[in-house]
């Protein structure tokens, strides 16, 4: 020891163990992130917060001034706004309905094209064309062409699309007092008849969360299937304690994804839009998007902290 020189010294001081370099690619990794959001996010937070507590005005040339109110913007949204806590139960309620449909339909599809079939690309890209179809360029250029064929190019459609309607109509309360009849509850019921209701939007919405699910099984050692089998493991056996504990993390992935991506699609952000960008009433607009941002983060908090506990990390 007392022949080692002082570089030598300083250089075993400072040498990372594995764990530490680990770290360090996870900084550098994460860091233009962390960039990007002080410098494009965090300042616009900041005017958005100060806003919810100012009466904003805009004038002409000379820009944007903001006089402090206090807490009045908050009271106004509150209790004198006519729709917004209708509008923010009703984000929330949606949300409760969409987030375990989709995570159940993304994790099962996930499984589905999982296995080894015919035209399993294909099945893939049809599942995912939604995302890319739900694109703004993408979805205004449909419901252009979509206008197009019912009103330009061929007028007779709009009655076609009409009298199959009309042939089409279900009897769904016959259905609704069928399942009363099974003495289905009635919350039960509720909620089956609005996924039902909301499937096209589970299917549209699930396009991200079947990859994050396909990606996670196809990175389950093939190993550990086998040996379950040599063990006389069940399909039934081998989902719960090998597939289902192994994609757990992913899980909570999807869980938070499509938490925040229900709220960016949310009634009470399109109220915030609308109050912002056509009432021009700015303070109003900030207090709308603070509250749904914060009720966001609150769920999200209460989410993880459940869901943490009972995840499964394969190391």
């Amino acid at each position: 020891m007392s022949g080692m020189t002082l570089a030598e010294n300083k250089k075993r001081r400072f040498r990372l163990s594995l764990s530490g370099k680990k770290s360090v690619v996870g900084m550098i990794f994460v860091m233009p992130f962390v960039i990007g959001f002080v410098w494009f996010i965090a300042l616009s937070l900041i005017t958005t917060f100060r806003m919810s507590f100012s009466d904003v005005t805009v004038a002409g040339v000379s820009g944007m001034s903001m006089s402090w109110n206090s807490f009045e913007n908050y009271v106004y949204a509150f209790t004198v706004h006519p729709t917004f806590s209708e509008t923010m139960g009703t984000s929330v309620l949606f949300m409760l309905i969409d987030v375990p449909l989709i995570i159940f339909f993304s994790l099962f599809m996930a499984l589905f094209i999982n296995q080894k079939f015919r035209g399993r690309t294909l099945v893939r890209a049809i599942f995912f064309l939604p995302v890319i179809l739900g694109a703004p360029a993408i979805a205004d250029a449909l419901d252009s062409a979509r206008a197009m064929m019912i009103g330009g190019i061929s007028p007779a459609s709009a009655e076609v699309m009409t009298s199959l309607g009309s042939n089409l109509n279900v009897n769904i309360q016959y259905y609704l007092n069928m399942f009363g009849d099974m003495a289905i509850p009635d919350s039960l019921l509720g909620f089956i008849v609005d996924a039902v209701h909301r499937i096209n939007t589970i299917v549209i919405a699930s396009g991200v969360q079947i990859v994050i699910f396909l990606a996670a099984l196809q990175s389950i050692p093939p190993s550990v299937y086998e040996a379950a089998r040599v063990e006389g493991a069940t399909s039934y056996e081998a989902f719960w304690l090998i597939t289902f504990p192994m994609v757990s993390p992913l899980i909570l992935t999807n869980v938070v994804y499509t938490i925040i991506d229900s709220f960016v699609t949310s009634p009470v952000v399109t109220l915030a839009y609308s109050t912002i960008f056509s009432d021009y009433n700015y303070g109003l607009g900030a207090v709308f998007s603070i509250v749904s941002a914060a009720l966001v983060l609150v769920i999200l908090g209460v989410v993880a902290l459940i869901l943490g506990r009972r995840t499964f990390y394969y190391t």
